[in-house]
């Protein structure tokens, strides 16, 4: 990790925090103790920044330099709020869409899929505050800079987005194995969404259960599933192929 995107040290951290740094997510050491770490706790519950505690080696293999047990990473972009996002979609689009990821973990997945999201004319991606890969050096590398040039928003919970949307007369279509419609079963000719779920466990039920429809790719072979960024292409270039 590159130092530009690191900010180190308790006070650091907290005085960052308050400037209205964007601070992706933030290391911390397991059993720190005293005030000023807890003053840090407490910044970061009211900022809602996520926060992961790992042992120090691990905080020693991010920085040589003294971080006191924690070490911030700088997200090297803005992050939209929902509203803000649809606003800024809605003024130039009368038939925008949207990507949600449900806690998508793997760096490089995220790139993958930021890069054909661009490509395909998705007007904006959603991903979750806690749990989501975080958009660091390789998310920008795999996603060949896509990263500066599509809106990404974080929201609390991707079920607060589905929400919105829905409330804003956007389709929100699931993609899961749960289902007999295939993405060719499917309309994505008129304002959607595609949710898309985790590499181990997929789209929350919880989720699922609020999506307008679901859709699933048909699979041929004895391979049960596919890598969900080859997956995500499928999808979004089905919606493509119709809305040309």
């Amino acid at each position: 990790m590159e130092k530009s995107t690191q900010i180190f040290g308790l006070r650091a951290i907290i005085e960052a925090l308050n400037a209205g740094e964007n601070v992706d997510k933030v290391f911390l050491q397991k059993g720190l103790k005293g005030e000023l770490f807890q003053e840090l706790q407490a910044v970061l519950k009211d900022k809602r920044v996520n926060s992961s505690y790992v042992p120090v080696e691990k905080l020693n293999r991010l920085t040589k330099n003294n971080h006191q047990g924690a070490v911030a990473q700088i997200a090297p972009i803005k992050f939209y709020d929902i509203e803000e996002l649809y606003e800024k979609v809605s003024a130039k689009n009368e038939r925008p869409l949207f990507l949600l990821l449900d806690q998508l973990s793997d760096v490089r997945n995220f790139g993958a899929i930021i890069r054909t999201a661009e490509c395909t004319g998705v007007d904006g991606i959603i991903i979750q505050s806690k749990g989501a890969a975080p958009v660091n050096g390789d998310t920008i590398k795999t996603s060949a800079g896509a990263v500066f040039k599509i809106p990404i928003c974080r929201v609390d919970h991707i079920k607060d987005a589905v929400f919105f949307l829905q409330a804003s007369d956007i389709k929100v279509i699931a993609a899961t194995e749960k289902t007999d419609n295939t993405i060719f079963d499917v309309s994505f000719k008129k304002p959607c969404a595609i949710i898309m779920g985790s590499e181990g466990r997929g789209i929350n039920p919880s989720i699922l259960k609020i999506a307008d429809e679901k859709a699933k790719l048909p699979l041929l072979g004895d391979i049960e599933s596919l890598n969900v960024s080859v997956a995500c292409g499928a999808f979004l270039y089905e919606a493509v192929r119709q809305r040309l």
